[in-house]
């Protein structure tokens, strides 16, 4: 009997659901936000929750189990340098799921999990998104009138 097994299995085997997992939670701690269906993304938030957990401690143990489970170095060092020292005062809750409703092709729930504060971590503050958007404007505009200039010459 299945009393008390409460595990999302998701159509999957064991170790492709494992792996499905595993890949979720590192595309989601290398770029903070992740678009999948509904049902993935209520899978991976415990999985992803725990490991922050894990990277709140910050020692080697800790660090050897959260690469036990999630095998990509790149992810374990971004978790435990930026997202473990960030999340050391919040006592859970660090994914948000946000709902988008269904996908045109088969009509699943489509959603997208995204950590908390998610623009914080990344260490810029508005004000130097704005600046570094304006530059890009400036610099674009630049090489329009150089164009421009250059077409006009030939």
């Amino acid at each position: 009997m299945r009393h008390l097994n409460s595990k999302v299995h998701l159509n999957r085997t064991a170790s492709h659901r494992k792996a499905m997992l595993a890949n979720m939670a590192c595309s989601l701690i290398e770029e903070r936000q992740i678009r999948t269906t509904l049902p993935k993304a209520r899978a991976v938030r415990p999985f992803v929750e725990r490991m922050i957990t894990f990277a709140r401690k910050g020692d080697l143990a800790s660090r050897r189990h959260v690469l036990k489970h999630l095998r990509n170095k790149a992810a374990v060092k971004v978790l435990f340098d930026d997202l473990g020292p960030f999340y050391s005062k919040r006592n859970g809750g660090y994914t948000r799921i946000m709902k988008l409703g269904q996908r045109r092709g088969d009509a699943a729930m489509m959603a997208i999990i995204e950590l908390v504060d998610r623009e914080a971590i990344s260490g810029k503050t508005t004000k130097e998104k704005e600046s570094t958007k304006k530059k890009a404007a400036e610099k674009t505009e630049k090489n329009a009138k150089k164009t421009k200039s250059q077409n006009e010459e030939a």
